[in-house]
């Protein structure tokens, strides 16, 4: 369910792993479905679970002491094949948030077309969120999606984040492509009776 953005709080889940890929992220055997219910199930299989299907408890996601809507993961998140069932199985799990120091392209835009915002900050940000995160897992992180900041709440530490306005506007306003189109229908036929 699309649900309109504008300043998250939230506890965060840390994953401080560098150039983590579509693959981990969502399996390949796990690609069959179209549609998009289910896949958080599956968000990092061969991380979270043994292969009889038992949990790995060493894994953050098994741990109870880190849960929230803002994964915190390393550099280069999202790399690999451009799947866009990696963002499907992102979302699908809870996260609205994912904040990094850099993202593959394709995984970017696959995240922002279903409603999961990729903060890109800074990796001396990013090393003391782990940081405030590692000493406290009640750590707080505010996303201010209108001002486009992102606060750690442990530190006070506060950066600016880009995003491009019109998936900005989309967000805010919990409109995808198709959305956007319909709302903007009278708009579009006035243009063509211009044109």
């Amino acid at each position: 369910m699309k649900q309109k953005f504008d300043i998250i709080k939230s506890t965060c889940v840390p994953l401080p792993l560098e150039n983590i890929d579509t693959d981990q992220i969502i399996p390949a055997r796990y690609l069959k479905a179209t549609t998009r219910e289910g896949f958080g199930d599956n968000l990092f299989r061969d991380w979270r679970f043994h292969s009889d299907g038992s949990k790995k408890e060493e894994f953050v996601l098994n741990n109870p002491l880190y849960k929230g809507e803002i994964l915190v993961a390393g550099k280069n998140f999202g790399c690999g094949s451009s799947r866009e069932h990696a963002a499907w199985a992102i979302a699908d799990y809870g996260f609205r948030v994912v904040i990094s120091s850099f993202f593959a392209d394709i995984h970017k835009n696959n995240e922002l077309n279903n409603f999961v915002l990729p903060v890109v900050v800074s990796e001396q940000f990013l090393s003391r969120l782990f940081k405030s995160i590692e000493k406290d897992a009640q750590t707080q992180v505010t996303v201010d999606v209108p001002n486009q900041t992102v606060t750690n709440e442990a530190t006070g530490e506060q950066e600016h984040f880009e995003i491009n306005g019109y998936k900005k506007y989309c967000l805010m306003n919990a409109l995808d492509d198709i959305d956007f189109l319909l709302q903007n229908t009278d708009k579009i036929e006035q243009w063509e009776q211009r044109a």
